[in-house]
């Protein structure tokens, strides 16, 4: 596990509750992960906890998750510090939205 999975992330802050919604298709056509989080975006707030939302549903520590792209968007890269083949069956498990 050299290098960290990068995934992609539309994060909704603000929300009622913090989950994992399922993946949707970008603009571009690719995969992004949906994360609410009930955070503001103000001071790194909801990066944090799209993080630790992110690492719980993925069954790894939170420090294994860091935001690399997209610090102040909503469409964020996050690198994530498992197993890659972990990481994609977890994505394909998601629910389409």
């Amino acid at each position: 596990m050299d290098k960290p999975t990068i995934i992609a992330v539309h994060v909704t802050p603000r929300s009622g509750r913090d989950e994992v919604m399922g993946v949707r298709a970008d603009a571009a056509g690719a995969c992004e992960v949906c994360v609410r989080v009930t955070a503001p975006p103000d001071g790194g707030k909801a990066n944090k906890a799209v993080c630790k939302t992110v690492a719980a549903a993925l069954g790894v520590p939170k420090g294994a998750v860091s935001v690399v792209g997209g610090q102040t968007a909503r469409h964020k890269r996050l690198a994530v510090r498992a197993d890659e083949v972990r990481v994609s069956v977890w994505q394909a498990a998601l629910p389409r939205i």
